[in-house]
């Protein structure tokens, strides 16, 4: 098969350092074994990047719906207690910022020629678990929150048990957003030096 471009350049540099006899020249020959990196490892990157925001999304839409469904049935009877039953809505759209945060930083370590397939792969888990924490806790979030308005309008000593119930939800996607960006920090460190750039 013949190799052209970068891959072509590459060959006849590894070529020429296999002559040389010297330590230099035998320490850049070892490093010609190191294979390129490959530019479809950036899918899983960006497919981590995707995954976060939009399994985050995913859970804040639906926790905002189910819990708006709940206080507009509970606002016809109970007008007063609409502004106060509004907190399922707020932690709901907190998870959507979860998956904002998280998408931002796996594109800043996105850098296409020297982007191992390990990195690629990390990027994906990263972006995976905190999508699909935040997409639990928006589940969660949507179910107590629409019957905890309803039954907070008719008990009011409900509302500080609804809130606790509320806050342990919203804790599921804090743990996959901090398990996300460690394993996306650690990536780089560890994916470093797998393989070589394919740019000359």
């Amino acid at each position: 098969q013949t190799l052209v471009g970068p891959a072509s350049s590459l060959l006849t540099t590894c070529e020429a350092m296999a002559s040389l006899d010297y330590s230099a020249g035998s320490m850049l020959t070892e490093m010609c074994h190191i294979e390129m990196c490959q530019p479809s490892s950036s899918f899983f990157g960006f497919m981590g990047v995707s995954s976060a925001i939009m399994f985050a999304n995913l859970g804040a839409a639906y926790g905002t719906a189910k819990s708006g469904v709940g206080i507009s049935s509970m606002g016809v009877m109970r007008p007063d207690m609409v502004m106060r039953s509004l907190i399922p809505v707020v932690m709901a759209g907190v998870l959507g910022i979860y998956g904002l945060i998280t998408a931002v930083i796996l594109n800043g370590k996105i850098h296409a020629p020297t982007y191992s397939a390990f990195q690629g792969y990390a990027h994906l888990a990263a972006g995976l678990t905190v999508g699909l924490s935040s997409l639990a806790a928006g589940l969660a979030i949507g179910i107590v929150g629409d019957a905890g308005v309803r039954a907070n309008a008719q008990q009011p000593k409900l509302f500080v048990g609804m809130i606790l119930i509320l806050i342990f939800a919203e804790a599921l996607g804090l743990y996959g957003l901090i398990v996300g960006l460690v394993v996306a920090s650690s990536a780089d460190a560890k994916g470093r030096g797998l393989c070589s750039s394919w740019e000359v």
